[in-house]
This record gives structure tokens, sequence and C-alpha cells, in this order.
């Protein structure tokens, strides 16, 4: 009989599994390779503007059509935060050379846990505020060989602290008891996800900004996850 604690681990994306480098001297790069130069200060800037409407629309891009949609106004954006430097390109240049700027790696312990997690038996779903686009940056960084699948707020139709996503991705599993059911995050939304869901949270806290929560645990890393889920006396959210 196994001794793990949890059957299930729902996972985010960005800030738990994978990272996010500087945007700003990736698209000052791809900009200048197409004729353009801005400063990696200017990219920065509209980088942040367009993401924040990003995060804001993300759950409309849940066809191939719609996310071309989203993506032309994100390169509007950019464009409009630019301006004079970047008017002699094409829209499509411009959202071009701002996808080559998205870069997501994994944290360097993200493939480890996950290949200990999997060998052990336990079913692993990144659940994550995002467009249909996230299971081709799974694909590309190596991770989705590495869980069992991948849900977006896009494809559910809400986006966490709702927890529709999380009761979802929990159907997708199977017969699977929410009590043996833990969410892993890195903002208050997926804990308070998990908290509405029924299940316990836990909150990767990478750069000291979390502190503490009153209905998740904080861990510093996801190294921490592999104790939490095969091993020791049980584990609830409330000891946090």
């Amino acid at each position: 009989m196994t001794s793990r604690r949890y059957d299930l681990v729902l996972l985010d994306a960005l800030g738990t599994i994978l990272d996010l480098e500087p945007p700003g001297p990736h698209l000052a790069a791809a900009l200048e390779r197409r004729g353009a130069r801005v400063t990696p200060d200017d990219a920065h800037a509209a980088m942040v503007t367009e993401m924040t409407y990003y995060r804001a629309n993300c759950d409309t891009a849940g066809s191939l059509e719609a996310l071309a949609g989203l993506r032309e106004r994100c390169a509007r954006i950019v464009a409009d935060e630019l301006g004079a430097p970047v008017a002699g390109l094409g829209l499509d240049e411009i959202g071009a050379a701002m996808l080559e700027a998205l870069r997501f790696p994994p944290f360097p312990e993200v493939e480890p846990v996950l290949r200990e997690l999997g060998s052990a038996g336990v079913r692993l779903i990144v659940v994550s505020n995002w467009d249909i686009s996230l299971h081709e940056v799974l694909r590309r960084t190596g991770l989705e060989e590495l869980i069992d699948a991948a849900l977006t707020s896009a494809e559910s139709g809400a986006s966490k602290p709702d927890p529709l996503m999380l009761h979802r991705a929990m159907a997708m599993a199977g017969d699977v008891d929410p009590q043996r059911t833990l969410m892993v995050g890195d903002t208050p939304p997926d804990a308070l996800a998990a908290a509405a869901a029924g299940i316990d949270g836990v909150l990767v806290d990478r750069y000291g900004v979390v502190g503490s929560h009153p209905t998740a645990r904080v861990v510093p890393d996801l190294g921490a996850l592999t104790g939490l889920v095969l091993g020791g006396p049980g584990y609830s959210s409330q000891d946090a």
C-alpha cells in the first residue's frame, strides 16, 4: 500500500514550474534583427503594458483564431508603446518579435521533482491562467512528457481564484479523493482556488514576497514538494 499523502497534484505554470526571462532585452534584440532599434528599458516598459493586457484577456483565447486575435491586439499595444522607432515594421513583424521575447525556462528543480512524483504514481496536471498556447510551451520546454495533462483558463472558461479549472482537472484525473489532491501555485489566487475547491494548497515563495498564507503551506521552491507528497505523517494546510 502506498504511503504517499496525495494521488493528484495540480500545478500552476508561471512562477511555479516555469520562469520568465526578462523580456526587454530579448524584444530589443528581436526588433533590431528586423531593423528597428529601441532601448531594452523601452522594450521592457512596452512588454509590461502588453503583459498587463494579456493577463486580463488570456481567457478569451480558447481557439487558434481567438489566440491569433489576442496576439494581434498585444502586438498593437507594443507598437503603440514603442512608437516611431518601430513605425517602419508591420504588425506581423512586431508580433513575431514579441513572441520571440517571451521565454519560459523551467526552474532548475522542476524536472527532477516531476520525474520523481510521476515515478511514484502521482498524477500531475498543470492548471494555469493562460491561453491555449501553454500546451506548446510545455512541449517546447520538455515538461509535457512529465505531466499527465494541462488545462488552461481559456479552455475551462474561468481563471483562478475561481475553482472551476481545478474541478475540471480533478474530473480529468478520474476518481480522486479531494483529500488526496494538492494544488501548488505561487500566488494567493492559487491558494484561494484550492480552498474553494476543498483541497490542500501549497504556495512556492521563491522571492520571499508571500511570507505566510492562512490556508496554504508556504515553501521556498518546488524541491519541498517531494517530501510533502510522498512521505511522512499526514499533512494538512491548516498546519502551515
